[in-house]
């Protein structure tokens, strides 16, 4: 497998940015001095500080819903545009996957976050998957043939996977309302099929 590079870095810099908020969120806990085991001369003076507050979700289900519409129509867009360049049947096969099956995610999304009244809520996350992707379609835009290709079956591996550990350790875990918790977990599969078939081209493609 060939270096990831600077769009791939920015894409998986995008959905690690998600996980790194849980992090954080969850080690910003009040700190307690170590016990005095002496009894104090004097009452202790009342604690003013503001008890720890409850854990909350580093983001929240507007902005997974941002996220969740961002990715797939980021990946259609490059999938669109691998359906015209492609050199190979397997790529344009593939690409035309991505669009039917992406678009068709964005389909039940927005159909969900409209039923639950629930507007899109852009975040830092999502509007760093649209750079990556705008910085993707312009590197594929410069390239033709068996260059397209490796470029863009490459990204695609990098992409799915991101995608994947994002709603596994973060979209699923941090979505409030219950519907959305059931889209994530009903789409996850094609997902992961995706990433499978990305997988089998690139290493065709290396034999």
């Amino acid at each position: 497998m060939s270096p990831i590079r600077l769009a791939d870095r920015r894409v998986l810099g995008a959905l690690a940015a998600i996980a790194t908020a849980i992090a954080v969120a969850g080690c910003k806990k009040t700190e307690n001095p170590p016990a005095d085991t002496a009894a104090p001369a004097v009452a202790p003076a009342p604690d003013t500080t503001k008890p720890a507050a409850a854990a909350a979700p580093a983001i929240n289900d507007a902005q997974i819903a941002s996220i969740v519409v961002t990715a797939n129509s980021v990946d259609s867009a490059a999938g669109k545009l691998a359906e015209k360049k492609g050199a190979s049947k397997a790529v344009k096969d593939f690409a035309k996957t991505m669009v039917t099956d992406h678009a068709g995610v964005n389909k039940q999304a927005v159909a969900l976050v409209t039923k639950l009244n629930v507007t899109p809520e852009d975040n830092d996350t999502s509007k760093q998957l649209k750079s990556g992707g705008d910085a993707n379609l312009a590197k594929l835009e410069s390239l033709t043939g068996k260059a397209f290709d490796k470029e863009y079956i490459d990204h695609e591996v990098a992409y799915h996977q991101a995608v994947l550990d994002a709603i596994d350790k973060t979209l699923i875990p941090n979505a409030q309302n219950a519907d959305l918790k059931a889209l994530l977990v009903k789409v996850r599969p094609a997902f992961a099929a995706h990433l499978d078939m990305a997988k089998k081209i690139q290493s065709s493609q290396t034999t």
